[in-house]
């Protein structure tokens, strides 16, 4: 009997075992240094096409400068095929070279704004007014790419 409780434990340890195991950063598994900045919007029914039409006109023109000053490395925009279901529907998505250029730094916001031009900048405030009745902002996430080693 004795035998056979502890057999049954030392069977039970050894597929608990994976439980207590824990990865380490750096040897199990690598951190990208690119910082993803998402941005997760439901955009209310039918109204998917015209929030689309107000990011061509002014976020994704704002994050081309962005990437053409080398503030930003890239940029996508992703839609739901079921625009209905969940809490976002709309992912705005923006990729950075690293942490560093994610604090505020006023050369960075010179150089934007001189490029951008107050002309955009007023275009821009007029666009955004009809946002609060098309989406509600649901999150907004820095992540950093994972990848496991093998």
């Amino acid at each position: 009997m004795l035998k056979l409780r502890l057999l049954a434990t030392l069977f039970a340890l050894m597929f608990a075992s994976s439980a207590f195991a824990q990865l380490k950063p750096h040897h199990d598994y690598g951190i990208g240094k690119e910082v993803w900045n998402i941005v997760t919007v439901k955009v209310h029914a039918n109204m998917v096409n015209h929030y689309l039409e107000g990011l061509q006109k002014g976020w994704a023109q704002s994050q081309d400068v962005a990437k053409k000053l080398g503030h930003i490395e890239d940029y996508f925009i992703y839609t739901s095929d079921l625009p209905l279901s969940g809490d976002f529907n709309v992912l705005l998505v923006t990729k950075f070279k690293d942490d560093s250029t994610l604090g505020p730094s006023k050369a960075r916001y010179d150089a934007f704004m001189k490029e951008w031009g107050a002309a955009r900048e007023a275009e821009n405030a007029e666009l955004v007014k009809n946002y609060p009745s098309m989406r509600e902002i649901t999150g907004e996430y820095q992540m950093h790419r994972v990848t496991l080693s093998k």
